[in-house]
């Protein structure tokens, strides 16, 4: 199919043999897998993952790319923005809830938002393989108290085990994109009891406005607001503290009243 990338929609459509063999080895389809794809473009992992699974159901925007992909009676193709995908109805019409297995080359422009919508679902899905731009993925990995550590970074890893599993390069790219690109395997975590996760989300969110500054310029004060009186050092920066005390936090303040939302971050 002749195909000219639109930039709208982030595509780049992998292109390299040794790149495309080397992430579905990452990926290990077998037989009776129940597997999704993300933005399967002109086809170059849904191929080789058809052949092993015989059937495989792709979510794609585009609306030439999808009427191309219907030729293929081995796919079933919803058209459609990812973030629109309810996965809990897509889990139960494929299989036992929690085998889904997504795979994707997510568009960059919308990588993040796409995450965050699959966090929601996490506990309907087995693992998830994704191609992101290099330095997402060195934020999605990231451990505590290093320079890439995040709002990402937390807002995943309590809910994912997470792996960097091959880094690709812009030449395995057509067209190539300006930036290197890599694969994560995420395997999602047993849900950690009493989290409020709109808590978590927005405790970190915090957190991290500032991450030059110590917690106590930020966080300390929105804790005063919510009549905190637990045990909490506030004399370090956001990305020196770890998940797991993150998590605590939330879980201490599970039943304080909420008051107003706060304002969108841009932090990472």
């Amino acid at each position: 199919m002749r195909h000219v990338a639109r930039k709208r929609f982030g595509q780049n459509f992998l292109c390299d043999a040794h790149a495309i063999a080397a992430i579905v080895d990452a990926i290990a389809p077998h037989t009776g897998d129940f597997m999704v794809e993300i933005g399967p473009g002109l086809g170059a992992l849904t191929q080789p993952l058809c052949g092993i699974l015989g059937q495989l159901t792709v979510v794609e925007l585009d609306r030439d790319l999808a009427t191309h992909l219907r030729k293929d009676s081995r796919l079933r193709v919803i058209e459609s923005d990812v973030l629109r995908v309810d996965f809990k109805q897509l889990s139960s019409t494929m299989g036992t809830p929690g085998n889904l297995r997504v795979v994707g080359n997510l568009p960059y422009n919308v990588s993040t938002p796409i995450l965050f919508h699959l966090l929601a679902f996490a506990e309907y899905v087995k693992d998830q393989h994704f191609m992101l731009q290099k330095e997402v993925v060195d934020r999605m990995v990231a451990q505590a108290d290093s320079s890439e550590f995040s709002r990402l970074s937390v807002m995943l890893q309590w809910r994912y085990r997470m792996e960097k599993v091959l880094d690709v390069g812009p030449e395995c790219f057509e067209p190539a994109p300006k930036v290197d690109s890599a694969v994560v395997r995420m395997v999602p975590l047993a849900s950690a009891p009493g989290i409020d996760v709109a808590r978590l989300s927005e405790l970190v969110q915090v957190a991290f406005s500032q991450r030059r500054k110590l917690m106590r310029n930020t966080l300390g004060p929105w804790l005063d607001q919510r009549g905190f009186a637990g045990t909490f050092d506030l004399q370090r920066r956001a990305q020196e503290v770890g998940v797991d005390e993150y998590v605590e936090l939330a879980r201490q303040l599970r039943d304080r009243p909420d008051l107003k939302p706060l304002p969108a971050s841009n932090s990472r």
